[in-house]
């Protein structure tokens, strides 16, 4: 039987590499109590937020003010209508969707700034944050939906 922590398996990074690696994950992510108090405040240039899933997850809830682009249809020539200044912060359905990281890497290999939303609609919605919605949402006795759509 071992003694060794498993914890320290892999040691810790020196401090300047582990603040070099954590700057870079927060670059590339937003997390959503920072993106709802940009919103409240009415702070909304600068970025675009982006749902990257399907058109359905779209109607059914999205977080206000988001255009749908969906990683599936996303081209060269679809994308070229957007602005190359602003950043790009997409979100998917939640940490078990790869959607948002798909958008966002076919945006930046198009050109654009891109950030993730962490935890997506699931942690913005969990946190108690608006949706909007062109469907109605699910009651208990609805016949269920795919929650993912992407």
């Amino acid at each position: 039987m071992t003694t060794e922590p498993r914890v320290l398996t892999f040691p810790a990074l020196d401090s300047a590499t582990a603040a070099a690696h954590l700057r870079a994950e927060l670059a590339l992510d937003v997390d959503p109590d920072d993106l709802i108090r940009d919103l409240t405040a009415g702070i909304q240039h600068g970025y675009v937020v982006v749902e990257t899933r399907a058109p359905e997850a779209f109607e059914s809830a999205r977080i206000p003010g988001a255009i749908n682009l969906p990683y599936r249809d996303m081209t060269p020539e679809s994308v070229s209508h957007l602005d190359r200044g602003l950043v790009y912060v997409c979100y998917c359905e939640s940490i078990h969707c790869n959607a948002a990281t798909k958008g966002a890497l076919k945006l930046a290999e198009f050109g654009f700034k891109v950030k993730r939303l962490s935890g997506g609609i699931t942690a913005w919605q969990a946190a108690g944050y608006p949706v909007d919605r062109d469907t109605p949402a699910l009651s208990l006795t609805s016949a269920p939906t795919p929650r993912c759509a992407c």
